[in-house]
C-alpha cells in the first residue's frame, strides 16, 4: 500500500465533511427567508433535503474510498493510519465532534461488516465538550438596569423576522404582563440580574423561536418566545417558562429545528443550560445533527452497560407481527428488529417496513411519532442477553444474528425511546387518568392526520405514553399518507342476504377506511369508552376525514402548536 494513500483518503473524507457542512448550512440559512415569505411548502422541502443530505454525500464517498483501497478495504492497519491522518486534519475545527462522527459513518460504509471498533472509530475518546461561552458571537445580553419594558422592546428590535409586526406594542404589553405574573411575583430583580438570548433563531414549520435565560434568584431561568405569522404581520404568540413545555418542544417526537450554529457544541451547551434534563445527544438531534446524536447515544449506551448488570429482555406488551422488540430494564430505550417472517394478515416486505421508518424520519412528526436511530452490526455482550430473549430472537430474527463467544451482533435494528404501551396503562390507571389518556390518544391521531399521516393500525397497543403522559404513535409498518386513503360511509344492509352475509357484501378496496368501525375497538374500558366516543366524535365521521384531506390537497399546511392553546396570547388568531 503506498504510504501516501492514507493521507489521500483522510483528505478526501475531510473534503466530504466540509462539503456536507457547507450544504447543511446553506439549507439552514434558507429557513429565515422562507419564514419571512411564508413559503411553507418550500420550508418543508428544504427540511427534507437537509435530512437527506448526509446519506446522499456519504454513500458515493464511501464507495470511492472502497475502490481506492481495493483489497485492503477491510484492512485494520490501513484504516488505523487513515484515522490518524484524519485526526491531524480536523483537530482545530470548531465542529470537531461532527467531523469525528462523519469519519465513523464513512468507515462503517466502506469497511465491510464492521462492528463498532474503538481503535478505528471515534467512540469513547471523541470530543464531548459542550460548554457555554458567554461571547457576543453566541449571545445577546440585556442588563437589568435598563428596566423590563426597555429590555423587551430592545429584544423585539434586535431580531429581524423579515416581516413587519402585526402589533408590536401589544406584543410588548403581553410579554411584560407575562413576566410580571410568572416571574416578578416570586423573585426580586437585583444588579446581578441579566437576560441572555441566543443570537440564532430556531425555525420549525410555521414558527420562529427565541431561546433565552434570565439570571434571577441566584439561578438561571429559561424561557422561549415563539413568533408566528398572522394575516397582518408577525406576532409574539406566547412566552414559555414551563420547563416541561420547553422539554416537549425539544422532544424526540418532533422534527428538527433549523438554526445556524457556527460552533454547534456551544449552541448545545447553551441549550443544555436551559433544558438541563435533556441528554446532550437529544439536543444535537434537535438542531439537525442527528448522526452525531446517534454517536453520543451509543457512547451513553456503552457507559450504561459498564455501570449496570441487568439483562436484556423481551419488551412488555403484546408482541408485534412485524417487529421483535426488546429492552434493558435499567435503560429507557427499546431495540426493534424486523422479523424474518411476518404473521398473517401482514403481507409487506422487509424493505417496505424500512421504507416506512424512512418516511417517518423525513416527515413532520408533530410531536406524535417517535424518532429512531438505525444501527447495523450492533454489539451486545452475550452474557447480558437473557435466555428468554435469545429464544425469542432465534425464533423470530435468526437471519440477523451473529453469535460469538463474547457478543451478540445484530445486523440491523432500530433504537427508540421506551414508553409505557397505552393498552397496558389503560389496564391499571384510574378512570380520570384513563379519560385524559384517551383524549390525547384521539388527539394524536387527529394531529397526525393534519400532518398527512394515517397510522393504519390504530390499536392502543401501538401507542405509548411519555414521561409527561403524552400519547405517541410508534408502530409504523402500516402508515400511509392520509391523502391516499378513501374514507367511506359504511353501506347499510337492506336485504336478508346482506344482513346475514358472513363476509362484507360490498366491495372494499385496499385503501378504503370506514371511520364508524373505529368505535368497536379503539377503547375497551367501559368507564372510559363512552367519554372517548363523545369527546372525539370527529374520529368516527368520514366527512371530517375528507375535510382534512381537502385542506391538504388545497395546499394548506396545518400547523401543530407544540404548546397548549390556552397559553397563547391571541388564541383565536389563525396562522
Amino acid at each position: 500500500m503506498p504510504l501516501t494513500l492514507p493521507k489521500q483518503l483522510a483528505e478526501k473524507i475531510e473534503t466530504g465533511f466540509i462539503t456536507y457542512m457547507e450544504l447543511f448550512n446553506t439549507y439552514t440559512r434558507l429557513a429565515p427567508k422562507y419564514f419571512s415569505e411564508k413559503a411553507w411548502h418550500a420550508t418543508h422541502l428544504n427540511n427534507k433535503q437537509r435530512l437527506r443530505l448526509y446519506k446522499d454525500l456519504l454513500f458515493p464517498l464511501a464507495q470511492e474510498c472502497k475502490e481506492m483501497l481495493g483489497d485492503q478495504a477491510s484492512d485494520f492497519s490501513s484504516w488505523k493510519e487513515i484515522k490518524f491522518q484524519y485526526q491531524l486534519l480536523i483537530t482545530k475545527r470548531p465542529d470537531l465532534e461532527l467531523a469525528e462522527t462523519f469519519f465513523n459513518s464513512v468507515i462503517r460504509k466502506a469497511y465491510p461488516k464492521l462492528t463498532i471498533d474503538e481503535d478505528l472509530m471515534f467512540v469513547m475518546e471523541g470530543f464531548d465538550s459542550c460548554t457555554v461561552r458567554e461571547s457576543e458571537e453566541l449571545l445577546r445580553t440585556y442588563p437589568s438596569f435598563l428596566g423590563l419594558e426597555k429590555n423587551i422592546r430592545q429584544i423585539l428590535d434586535d431580531y429581524d423576522f423579515g416581516a413587519p409586526f402585526m402589533d408590536k406594542e401589544q406584543d410588548i404589553k403581553f410579554l411584560i404582563a407575562s413576566v410580571k405574573k410568572v416571574i416578578l411575583t416570586r423573585y426580586r430583580v437585583g444588579p446581578e440580574t441579566k437576560t441572555q438570548i441566543l443570537k440564532s433563531v430556531f425555525y420549525r414549520n410555521k414558527a420562529a423561536y427565541l431561546i433565552g435565560r434570565t439570571f434571577l434568584g441566584h439561578k438561571w431561568m429559561p424561557f422561549i418566545i415563539p413568533v408566528v405569522h398572522g394575516k397582518k404581520g408577525v406576532f409574539v404568540d406566547t412566552l414559555i417558562f414551563d420547563p416541561n413545555l420547553m422539554s416537549s418542544m425539544f422532544s424526540f417526537t418532533r422534527s428538527y429545528f433549523m438554526v445556524e450554529a457556527e460552533i454547534p457544541s456551544q449552541v448545545v451547551g447553551f441549550l443544555n443550560s436551559v433544558i438541563p434534563h435533556k441528554k446532550i445527544h437529544e439536543l444535537y438531534n434537535a438542531i439537525g445533527f442527528n448522526k452525531h446524536g446517534k454517536t453520543l447515544f451509543y457512547r451513553d449506551f456503552l457507559h450504561h452497560l459498564e455501570a449496570s448488570d441487568d439483562q436484556f429482555e423481551v419488551a412488555a406488551g403484546i408482541k408485534g407481527m412485524v417487529m421483535t422488540v426488546f429492552t434493558l430494564p435499567s435503560l429507557n430505550i427499546v431495540f426493534k428488529m424486523i422479523k424474518d417472517h411476518f404473521e398473517p394478515p401482514k403481507t409487506m416486505t422487509r424493505q417496505e417496513v424500512r421504507g416506512k421508518y424512512k418516511l417517518v424520519s423525513l416527515h413532520d412528526r408533530v410531536g406524535r411519532m417517535a424518532d429512531t436511530h438505525e444501527f447495523e452490526y450492533f454489539k451486545i455482550p452475550i452474557g447480558r442477553i437473557s435466555a428468554d430473549l435469545m429464544i425469542e430472537l432465534r425464533k423470530t430474527t435468526n437471519s440477523h444474528l451473529i453469535v460469538t463467544d463474547s457478543h451478540l451482533i445484530i445486523k440491523h435494528l432500530y433504537t427508540e425511546r421506551r414508553m409505557e404501551p397505552l393498552n397496558l396503562f389503560l389496564e391499571h390507571c384510574s378512570t380520570e387518568e384513563g379519560m385524559k389518556a384517551a383524549e390525547d390518544y384521539g388527539r394524536s391521531i387527529l394531529q397526525l392526520a393534519q400532518a398527512n399521516i394515517f397510522p393504519g393500525d390504530m390499536m392502543t397497543k401501538n401507542f405509548g405514553l411519555t414521561r409527561q403522559k403524552r400519547v405517541i404513535f410508534y408502530d409504523y409498518d402500516e402508515i400511509e399518507f392520509l391523502t391516499d386513503m378513501n374514507f367511506r360511509v359504511k353501506p347499510k344492509a337492506e336485504t336478508y342476504e346482506q344482513i346475514y352475509a358472513p363476509e362484507p357484501w360490498y366491495s372494499i378496496a385496499k385503501n378504503d377506511v370506514f371511520p364508524e368501525d373505529f368505535k368497536r375497538w379503539m377503547i375497551g374500558r367501559k368507564d372510559i369508552k363512552d367519554h372517548f366516543l363523545d369527546y372525539h366524535k370527529d374520529l368516527f365521521d368520514p366527512v371530517y376525514w375528507q375535510g382534512v384531506q381537502q385542506r391538504i390537497a388545497a395546499g394548506e399546511l396545518i400547523h401543530a402548536f407544540p404548546y397548549p392553546d390556552e397559553i397563547r396570547f391571541r388564541p383565536d388568531e389563525k396562522i
